[in-house]
């Protein structure tokens, strides 16, 4: 599931739910970051110390939202230098609720990246039951764990950051990562994420470097975690209607919560810690290759394959 999956329909959900209550015309439900916007943003001048709301500190929700906010100050920082023109512009924002913010950082007209986006979220809030199959497959199974009355709303934590960078070079690939957690109650909580590539052309070296890269990560922690991560990877990102691939994967995890939150934290924090030594060498590799107008374009014919791939089928 993606960033957009896992929290921003779940926050319009709560938005049109709350209109719905409120006997006011409903935002059609496409529109969710606009639902989002009109239920109430406030953007900040300088990012917040704490983005989520009182979450008190050693908790895994604070702690996984210094991790996740960490972890976006070093990835751009590399990417900055790596690009060494453009920089990362940051936007802060709170909802007026004051159930949470985020901080969204962005690069444009590099000269190594068209555009680059890491973006933190961290939320606490309520939603309607018939918006929790957004965020998770097993909504129903939560729900009964937690008991939850037909109609009561569900209480929900989650802390998410994702991205996507675009380079110039039709050799060098994108690639996209999200890692979050979400916490329904005490009892009832899961992580959720992964890293992904897309190259327009295919370098049989890179892709070794960038999968035995995550194949480390995930063997540090359980033999079954790279192939089974990797085939969820490789199931998920199909355009089913082209019978094509979106890219070539990498690891894709959710409702992960078969073991203790520490050692999934860590796991997570690994895998964030190793998303610029997975993707960094591949664009120095290739960020001064020579190129076509031709090679140009099917770069950009495969990158709307992307954007298709993300309005038909991503959830």
């Amino acid at each position: 599931m993606s960033f957009v999956g896992g929290f921003v329909a779940a926050a319009a959900a709560l938005f049109l739910w709350a209109q719905r209550k409120a006997g006011t015309t409903p935002v059609p439900p496409s529109l969710p970051l606009a639902a989002l916007a009109i239920g109430g943003i406030q953007e900040l001048t300088e990012p917040p110390q704490v983005v989520g709301r009182n979450e008190e500190p050693g908790t895994i929700n604070r702690r996984m939202e210094e991790m996740l906010r960490s972890g976006q100050e070093r990835i751009c920082a590399a990417i900055e230098a790596v690009d060494g023109q453009a920089k990362f512009r940051a936007d802060s924002w709170v909802l007026n609720s004051g159930n949470g913010g985020g901080i969204s950082r962005v690069l444009a007209n590099g000269k190594i990246w068209e555009k680059a986006g890491v973006n933190l979220s961290v939320i606490r809030s309520k939603m309607p039951q018939d918006a929790l199959p957004a965020a998770t497959e097993k909504a129903a199974e939560y729900i009964k764990n937690m008991g939850l009355k037909p109609g009561e709303p569900v209480p929900f934590f989650v802390a998410s950051l994702s991205c996507v960078m675009h380079p110039r070079n039709p050799f060098c690939p994108t690639m996209h990562f999200n890692y979050r957690y979400f916490e329904l109650d005490e009892s009832n909580w899961w992580f959720a994420g992964g890293t992904d590539i897309t190259p327009a052309y295919l370098d049989l070296e890179d892709m070794k470097h960038f999968h035995g890269t995550f194949k480390k990560v995930c063997d540090n922690y359980d033999a079954d975690f790279y192939p089974r991560f990797k085939k969820n990877a490789d199931e998920y990102f199909v355009i089913k209607h082209r019978g094509e691939t979106r890219g070539l994967g990498g690891i894709f995890f959710d409702d992960l919560n078969d073991r203790d939150k520490d050692t999934l934290f860590r796991f997570c924090e690994e895998c964030l810690d190793n998303i610029t030594t997975a993707y960094v060498p591949i664009i120095e590799k290739h960020k001064n290759d020579a190129f076509t107008e031709e090679q140009k374009q099917w770069q950009l014919l495969r990158r709307g394959r992307y954007t298709e791939f993300n309005l038909v089928y991503d959830r």
